[in-house]
């Protein structure tokens, strides 16, 4: 009861939160204002009264909401996987593809080079390892974020078209560069380079989440053949994609070789192998999206309450934090503006892309858990340097997501309340 009662007034503080920056004539995607809410409503502000039910009183609270988290990030990856039907993909396939690794090598290149150099300034306070790790876990870009926005303003264009499958190709890259990344940073530290973690592991991961996502695909769109009523196929596909999420936890170990999977990858292609046999997922696919609203809502608020404000108690670790933000903001602009360019993109792809590719949340946590096994010292400043960055990334990043699909024109102009009462007066 208790949980209903702190969730249900999550997700009213989410949507209040928008009434409010509606009020204030503030034109901030909606994501801002779920984050915003889900702090208000955390452990460092209304939880700290200690009254359970009308807020989260610690983040062990917040952490017990991960079946929320875990499902909304399933349908996200699920809503990505709509992007790459082949129909669309013959245009932008190779450019998404190209685009999508340089500009995230790039980035972890690039914070990789700054981060080793203030280690020879500053010595032991940044260890070496912990800059490999760090640069590697530049590399992830959060979805979540960057689909809202795309959602919320309907936006379309060449920007647009690239991003979200960019988005979703940043998980298969990021994975590899942060084993790789990894396994250096624990032959530093007095191990041996392993070549089945650092290069077999992850490629596995890679090659056997988008198997089971591909057989999870294809068993769906038979599957949905059975009923004719579009409200039967809806729960059949929101039940599969409940099913592969649980599916993607599983492991198997033989010997050093370990076979995972990553719900985000096995997720995403469920919903491109889903699109691209079945004729009606168009339709499906539209009424998810309807279905997955509030979920998305609730997962953006729990996710501001997991904002974790106490690393702003450490002055060292904000600097490094704040280097590590420009360092890897930088990476992505100039990795995806470079990239775009050579691929003869259009000029807004050029100039904008890359702010669009800024958020930076669930996937780079995920690698912050795996860091943890360098070592306390390590583990808890790589913790709280990408603690304090997600903080930033998630607050900042779907504004100027906004901001630059906006100035691509990918995004229309608001409509005042009053035209939209004048409009809907006149088709009554």
């Amino acid at each position: 009861m208790e949980s209903l009662l702190t969730l249900s007034v999550a997700l009213m503080a989410g949507l209040m939160m928008t009434r409010v920056f509606k009020l204030l004539g503030w034109n901030f995607p909606d994501v801002t204002a779920f984050l915003i809410a889900g702090v208000l409503v955390g452990p460092f502000c209304l939880g700290r009264l200690g009254v359970d039910g009308i807020g989260f009183t610690s983040l062990q609270k917040v952490d017990a909401m991960d079946i929320i988290t875990n499902t909304a990030l399933g349908f996200i990856a699920f809503s990505i996987g709509n992007e790459f039907r082949l129909s669309q993909m013959k245009d932008i396939g190779r450019q998404a593809l190209v685009i999508g690794c340089i500009q995230s090598v790039f980035a972890a290149i690039l914070v990789d080079v700054v981060l080793i150099g203030l280690h020879f300034a500053l010595g032991d306070k940044l260890p070496i390892t912990a800059a490999i790790v760090l640069g590697a876990i530049a590399s992830a870009t959060a979805p979540a974020a960057t689909l809202m926005v795309v959602r919320q303003y309907k936006a379309k264009g060449p920007v647009t078209s690239l991003l979200l499958p960019i988005v979703a190709l940043d998980d298969a890259v990021g994975l590899v560069v942060f084993a790789v990344s990894f396994g250096i940073a624990q032959a530093i530290q007095g191990g041996q380079l392993n070549v089945i973690t650092v290069v077999v592991n992850p490629i596995l991961e890679i090659v056997f989440s988008l198997l089971l996502g591909g057989l999870m695909g294809a068993l769906l769109t038979q599957i949905e053949k059975l009923f004719y009523s579009n409200s039967n196929r809806l729960s059949m596909s929101i039940a599969f994609v409940l099913m592969t999420i649980a599916l993607s936890n599983l492991k198997f170990d033989f010997g050093e070789v370990e076979i995972g999977f990553s719900s985000l990858l096995v997720c995403m292609m469920l919903g491109t192998v889903f699109c691209n046999m079945c004729s009606y997922s168009a339709d499906i696919m539209s009424r998810a999206d309807r279905w997955t609203a509030p979920l998305f809502a609730a997962f953006f608020v729990i996710s501001g309450a997991g904002l974790d404000l106490s690393v702003f108690r450490y002055p060292f670790m904000i600097a490094i934090g704040v280097v590590y933000i420009l360092a890897r903001s930088f990476g992505k602009y100039v990795g995806a503006s470079a990239s775009a360019k050579a691929m003869g993109c259009d000029h807004n792809v050029v100039k904008y892309l890359g702010i669009t590719l800024l958020p930076q949340a669930g996937v780079a946590l995920g690698m912050v858990v795996t860091a943890q096994s360098l070592g306390s010292e390590d583990g808890s400043l790589i913790r709280n340097v990408i603690l304090f960055s997600v903080l930033i990334y998630e607050m900042v990043g779907p504004m100027l997501t906004k901001m630059a699909l906006s100035a691509a024109g990918e995004i229309e102009a608001p409509k005042s309340e009053t035209e939209n009462r004048a409009r809907f007066q006149h088709r009554a």
